[in-house]
């Protein structure tokens, strides 16, 4: 499992270093980012661009890591592969998450 956690003062960034998230490695993912987000109790802002495929298994390891937020800390999810940004655009999880560019985190992708 690879992946980088950075403690920022405003938020908890954690760069992503595997390029497929899938049944192979959901669950452990899921489990393994829910100890580290739960720790920190702060915004979470995920860098995403190594991520090059994401089945069901992973997008519900992602939805099961914002349900385990309290509902007034973000999860950002930034640099979204085409290939993945669809898996969420499709399933309607965009609305759900709070999708941006890798470029500036000022401005969200519609």
């Amino acid at each position: 499992m690879q992946f980088n956690v950075t403690d920022t003062e405003p938020a908890l960034v954690i760069s992503i270093g595997e390029n497929r998230i899938d049944a192979a490695i959901a669950t452990r993912f899921k489990d393994k980012l829910r100890e580290v987000i739960l720790r920190h109790h702060k915004p979470v802002e995920m860098h995403m661009s190594a991520v090059d495929f994401m089945d069901s298994s992973g997008l519900g390891a992602m939805i099961a890591l914002r349900k385990a937020m309290p509902a007034e800390l973000p999860m950002i999810l930034v640099g979204l592969t085409p290939n993945v940004e669809r898996v969420f655009r499709l399933t309607r999880m965009d609305s759900v998450f709070d999708i941006r560019t890798a470029n500036t985190n000022e401005e969200q992708r519609e």
